[in-house]
């Protein structure tokens, strides 16, 4: 993939940002009118919206917890890092680890500018404004920063982003290409919306590509996310698994009210 194949997109507050709507979704300061009115409109049609994403916030706590604290992993790229939240991933990996390194990648320029506000002179982070689909473009950045030693395991997030790339792009080999550039021992976290509903998946979609401009893939179903893990190492139990139920260990996971779509997914290691 070529860094030139991708547009970034502008700020433009008229138009909603995923980023930006997520960050309402989590109680966030950090979006306009057209974000919040974009995320009342999905909740009148999916009112599980908002728990969906505070337990999909929490899944990534728990994963990069585990990734540190149990595997020793010091290592993280976040692609679709979205704007900087309550325990952003550095922030959770580097109470185990203190040294640990960690690349935010967005396409969105505000999330470029708050990440870095928010990083300030930590030696140990860096936010790339990049496309999540150019690996090459952010590996490279990754390597010449001297942040990330790919000599030694690293752990690469795609938390519910991979439902932004639309078919024609194929989140599958975007997967692929990430591990091709991994050594054994790295992991993968994986997970996106999905649902069995192919009615609420056909209206969201075109609901989300009408209100972005054509920034969104679609929603999938379970046995596409299956997919992305072809040739890893499922970490069984728990497996594959709507998020709120990987690995729970806390009173903040909120009951979903509503299962009309769910984030599933969940971690794999790259194998010898």
């Amino acid at each position: 993939m070529n860094s030139q194949q991708w547009s970034l997109p502008d700020t433009n507050p008229s138009i909603p940002s995923v980023a930006r709507m997520y960050d309402y979704l989590l109680d966030g300061r950090d979006n306009y009118a057209a974000d919040r009115t974009a995320c009342e409109v999905l909740l009148r049609e999916v009112p599980s919206m908002k728990d969906l994403a505070l337990n999909n916030r929490e899944f990534l706590r728990r994963v990069v917890r585990h990734l540190a604290d149990e595997r020793g992993i010091s290592q993280f790229i976040d692609h679709g890092s979205g704007l900087p939240t309550r325990d952003n991933v550095h922030q959770i990996a580097q109470r185990h680890i203190p040294d640990a390194k960690v690349l935010y990648v967005d396409n969105d320029p505000i999330v470029l500018a708050h990440g870095r506000a928010l990083l300030g002179n930590n030696p140990h982070t860096d936010v790339l404004q990049a496309d999540m689909r150019d690996t090459k473009g952010i590996f490279d950045h990754a390597d010449s920063s001297g942040l990330i030693d790919f000599h030694q395991p690293v752990a690469a997030l795609f938390v519910s982003v991979l439902h932004c790339i639309p078919d024609r792009d194929d989140p599958a080999a975007v997967i692929r290409n990430v591990v091709d550039r991994l050594v054994p021992g790295s992991f993968l976290v994986i997970c996106q919306l999905v649902s069995e509903d192919s009615e609420l998946r056909d209206s969201v979609t075109a609901f989300m590509q009408r209100e972005t401009q054509g920034h969104w893939g679609r929603v999938r179903q379970r046995h596409d996310v299956r997919g992305y893990f072809e040739g890893l190492d499922i970490i069984d139990p728990p497996g594959l698994v709507e998020v709120s139920t990987w690995m729970p260990d806390n009173e903040l996971i909120r009951p979903q009210r509503t299962f009309e779509w769910e984030e599933w997914g969940g971690l794999a290691k790259v194998p010898a």
